[in-house]
């Protein structure tokens, strides 16, 4: 008889998918992302009466307008700061193989293979690389709550006579 495991199994894809998802995020969010302020309108309107919604109560635009601009960018910059504190968490090969691969401005133009000639010294057999990638995908989901589990099958497929 096997032994069981009492750790849910992890969708490997799934997982990775997720894990690129949220680096892509943090690359936007990083480098790319260009703030966007939201501007009140600056047309005036004449009216005996404060106007209100029908819930009576008045709506500030420009006030509603100045949280979302700075609430929006303290996310930004808080997610980015949770990303790289989850990268400086792991071990040393494994942190910088996610800065050089997919934490950098260039991600579009650097690939794995590129990273596991080049960038580490001495260089390694692209089949080490993706086990140290995937190491660091698995340690970087869990401390992201990225991992995915594999869904269980019903109907006692799993249990045969």
């Amino acid at each position: 008889m096997g032994q069981q495991s009492f750790l849910p199994e992890i969708d490997r894809k799934r997982t990775q998918a997720a894990v690129e998802a949220a680096l892509e995020k943090y690359r936007i969010y990083k480098y790319l992302y260009i703030i966007e302020e939201r501007e009140s309108s600056t047309t005036a309107a004449y009216s005996d009466m404060p106007r209100s919604s029908p819930t009576n109560v008045t709506s500030d635009q420009t006030a509603n307008i100045a949280i979302h601009n700075v609430d929006s960018q303290a996310y930004r910059e808080e997610y980015c700061k949770r990303v790289e504190r989850a990268v400086k968490r792991m071990p040393r090969m494994e942190s910088f193989l996610i800065e050089s691969r997919y934490m950098t401005k260039e991600h579009d133009y650097i690939t794995d293979y590129y990273v596991y000639n080049f960038a580490f010294q001495p260089p390694m057999s692209g089949g080490k690389y993706a086990t140290i990638r995937w190491k660091a995908f698995y340690k970087f989901a869990s401390i992201m709550n990225l991992l995915v589990e594999k869904e269980q099958r019903k109907g006692g497929d799993n249990e045969r006579n």
